[in-house]
């Protein structure tokens, strides 16, 4: 009986080390990053205009997931033949599969797509998901909290997403 629930507890605690295994993405491949979304549900967006300092900071996101992709040897595609349908849609990483459709007509390998979820000025939530365009199916996606609406808060936020998850080694 004691061997029994050895083995039981080892395969219990080896399965958290098994589920954080991630399958090796395709070297060179063809992304289709189809921005970060702002998502202001704070009192303060309900009741003002848009924050620019907020709008610079997701340009800022998105230019330093595009640099970090490129230097990890990932091709990303102009998306051009798919901006009417990006200027039609509020927020690709919840358009019931449209991302994915639009990628497939890039010929992209992967979709990435992203959120920035403002609680308040103070608790951010951010998301990275990057899926198979073949199968649909999420090869990476992490979401994490940060504190503090400023430059350098978002930049770790995202570089976290980066290191622990996205390339990990």
């Amino acid at each position: 009986m004691r061997h029994v629930l050895c083995l039981l507890l080892a395969c219990l605690l080896g399965a958290p080390a098994a589920a954080r295994e991630l399958e090796p993405l395709r070297a060179g491949a063809d992304v289709a990053f189809l921005g970060l979304t702002f998502i202001d549900t704070s009192t303060e967006g309900a009741y003002f205009d848009p924050r620019e300092d907020e709008a610079a900071r997701l340009r800022m996101l998105e230019r330093l997931v595009e640099a970090r992709f490129t230097e990890e040897g990932f091709n990303l595609l102009d998306l051009a033949p798919v901006a009417e349908e990006m200027d039609r849609i509020k927020n690709p990483a919840d358009c019931y599969g449209c991302e994915l459709r639009m990628a497939e007509r890039l010929g992209a390998d992967y979709v990435l797509v992203g959120e920035v979820q403002k609680v308040s000025n103070l608790i951010l939530s951010m998301n990275l998901v990057m899926r198979d365009v073949a199968d649909g199916h999420a090869v990476r996606a992490l979401a994490v909290d940060i504190r503090s609406n400023t430059d350098e808060s978002w930049t770790r936020g995202m570089r976290y997403i980066f290191k622990t998850h996205f390339f990990a080694e």
